[in-house]
C-alpha cells in the first residue's frame, strides 16, 4: 500500500530523514518510534506530501503527491489546526465538501459520540478545550475514512476514553484491509496496536520489524527501543525493508 524508496529530507546541511526505504502491507498498523528529533514527523509530512524531498514514495500504484494517491491518503498531525470562526459540525461539512462526501452524517454523529463531542456541536474551534481540540482533530482525519492514515502523536491530550475509542477504530479500520502509520514516542499508548515497528534516530531506520519478528526475539517493543536507541542493538536485529535500506 505504501512504498517509500530511497526519502531523504535535509533542511539547510541538517539531515532529516537519511535515505528512508521501507514498505507497508495493506491491512497492517506500523508504529513509527523514535526520540524526539528521529524525523518522524519528517517523513509523515513528506509522505502526505507536505514537504519537498529527494526519492520516491507511492501510495498503492500512485506517487504520493497526485490526486489519485490523495483520494487514499488521510492525515491526523500532532497539532490541531482549527478554523476559530467555524463550529464543530462546520468543520465536518468542510471536510466533507472537500472530499466531496455524501451521506456523511452518520458517521459523523458516530464519531461525535465515540469521542464525547455531541454537546459540541455548535461551539466555534477557539472554544475549546485542547484535549477537545485534539478529539475534533482525529474526527476530522477519520471522516473521509481513507485507504490509508497517517496519524502524527495521536494519543497526546487525550483522555482515557477518548484513546480507548481510538484504539477500537483503528483495529476496525486494520481489519476492514486499511493501512495505518502511527508516529509516536509514547510506546505504552501503542503497544498491543502493531503488526510492525519502525524505529528512527537521528533521521535514520534503525530497526525495522514484525511483531512476530520481536515475539521470536523474547524482548519487549520497549526493551527493544531503548536497546536500539541507547546503543546497545544488536547486528542481527534490523529485518526485512530497513535492513534492506541499511545494506544499500
Amino acid at each position: 500500500m505504501l512504498d517509500v524508496s530511497h526519502v531523504t529530507k535535509k533542511y539547510g546541511k541538517v539531515v532529516a530523514c537519511d535515505d528512508l526505504t521501507f514498505h507497508l502491507d495493506p491491512g497492517s498498523v506500523t508504529v513509527l518510534l523514535g526520540p524526539n528529533g528521529a524525523g518522524k514527523s519528517t517523513i509523515m509530512k513528506s509522505i502526505i506530501g507536505f514537504l519537498r524531498y529527494s526519492g520516491e514514495i507511492r501510495v498503492g500504484e500512485y506517487a504520493n503527491k497526485t490526486v489519485e494517491a490523495r483520494r487514499l491518503l488521510g492525515y491526523i498531525p500532532e497539532m490541531p489546526s482549527l478554523y476559530p470562526n467555524l463550529t464543530v459540525s462546520e468543520h465536518m461539512e468542510f471536510i466533507a465538501r472537500a472530499y466531496r462526501l455524501k451521506d456523511y452524517k452518520p458517521f459523523a454523529d458516530e464519531l461525535f459520540e465515540r469521542f464525547e463531542l455531541t454537546d459540541k456541536k455548535k461551539k466555534f474551534g477557539d472554544e475549546l478545550s485542547k484535549g477537545m481540540q485534539q478529539k475534533l482533530n482525529i474526527c476530522l482525519g477519520l471522516l473521509p475514512q481513507p485507504k490509508m492514515l497517517l496519524l502524527d502523536e495521536p494519543m497526546i491530550g487525550l483522555d482515557p476514553h477518548a484513546i480507548k475509542q481510538l484504539k477500537e477504530l483503528i483495529e476496525q479500520m486494520r481489519a476492514d484491509g486499511k493501512t495505518l502509520l502511527v508516529s509516536t514516542h509514547i510506546i505504552d499508548s501503542v503497544d498491543m496496536l502493531w503488526d510492525r515497528t519502525i524505529i528512527m534516530q537521528n533521521g535514520q531506520i534503525r530497526t525495522n520489524i514484525t511483531r512476530e519478528e520481536l515475539d521470536a526475539d523474547g524482548r519487549t517493543l520497549e526493551q527493544l527501543f531503548f536497546d536500539v536507541t541507547e546503543g546497545v542493538e544488536r547486528g542481527d536485529m534490523s529485518h526485512g525493508d530497513g535492513a534492506e535500506a541499511q545494506e544499500q
